[in-house]
């Protein structure tokens, strides 16, 4: 038997079909057409989800349910994407409207895209084994999903685990939220560009040489790279940000203690060098720091894939 996975993005809607052995067989993908309509985003996944089957020669009646990981606020328990602030989903009913399009029969679950990315590493990726773990994701923004005794938790309104907003500087830099000194502020890699470009001002008004000046165009991977070259400038941007990376992984350790961290996102890409660099400073912050077990930090190993693999176990 068979599930489906659907990761639904503002600029991609991905299917894969994922076998018992929790091993992503095959994927389609389409634009999303982020601004259309919701119900013709439902007629996409739709189609993909039967293309997926024919092409697989399966039917959907071997399929034992679909997962949908939105962005949003995913109510799971009536399939209704409460809100969505890059699709035009309020109080949206799209786990009926698959069903209406795939067949009643059709099992349809839905979970935040963060969330189901979570359950995913949890089920077959850098937390596997464990009952209680978190993922964290360092895009464009700080993504969070909490996996507790073996379930997602979302809060009692479905709202939950938007990690990358505790604030971690009072009055601080300004958030996409509209708070000011987020997580997201100082951890994503939009703020691994920002102060990068702040460096490299920096270096220019005061006549310090720099590589990362002599980049095409400034990346969350400028001032790594340009560190890893010797680049003195470039060691102190990453220093600053690996600062308060472990800062917001402290914290969420002393909240949760969870058995593993798991890092996704562009800036994992760093690999075990960037857990190297932040562990000293979570262990001399973390509540308990040895006297109890500590929380193990892993990059994840999902991927772009960990929504879908999740979105489908649910």
């Amino acid at each position: 038997m068979y599930r489906l996975g659907v990761d639904l993005g503002g600029t991609n809607i991905a299917v894969g079909l994922v076998n018992e052995n929790l091993e992503l067989v095959k994927k389609l993908s389409v634009p999303t057409g982020a601004t259309r309509p919701g119900e013709e985003i439902v007629a996409d996944i739709a189609a993909l989800c039967k293309k997926l089957c024919e092409d697989m020669g399966i039917s959907l009646s071997d399929v034992v349910s679909i997962g949908i990981a939105t962005p949003g606020i995913a109510n799971h328990d009536t399939g209704v994407v409460e809100y969505a602030n890059n699709l035009p989903f309020r109080k949206f009913p799209i786990a009926e409207l698959l069903r209406k399009d795939l067949g009643e029969d059709v099992t349809v679950k839905i979970e935040n895209d963060a969330n189901a990315a979570a359950w995913g590493e949890a089920c077959a990726g850098a937390a596997k084994g464990t009952r209680n773990s978190i993922m964290i994701t360092l895009g464009t923004g700080v993504g969070g999903g909490i996996i507790i005794d073996n379930k997602v938790y979302s809060g009692f309104n479905y709202a939950g685990g938007e990690l990358g907003h505790i604030v971690i500087q009072v009055d601080g830099a300004p958030c996409s939220c509209g708070r000011k000194g987020c997580w997201e502020a100082y951890s994503s890699a939009t703020a691994l560009i920002r102060m990068t470009k702040e460096k490299i001002e920096e270096c220019k008004a005061s006549g310090r040489a720099t590589v990362m000046a002599d980049a095409p165009k400034v990346s969350g991977r400028t001032a790594c790279d340009a560190m890893r070259a010797g680049d003195e400038a470039a060691k102190e941007v990453y220093d600053k940000y690996i600062k308060y990376l472990a800062s917001g992984l402290a914290t969420i350790i002393n909240i949760f203690q969870p058995e593993v961290i798991s890092l996704g996102g562009g800036i994992s890409g760093e690999g075990q060098s960037l857990i190297d660099s932040l562990l000293p400073i979570i262990r001399s912050e973390q509540y308990g720091g040895g006297v109890v077990e500590m929380t193990d930090i892993r990059i994840a190993k999902l991927g772009n894939d960990a929504g879908i693999i999740g979105a489908a176990m649910l």
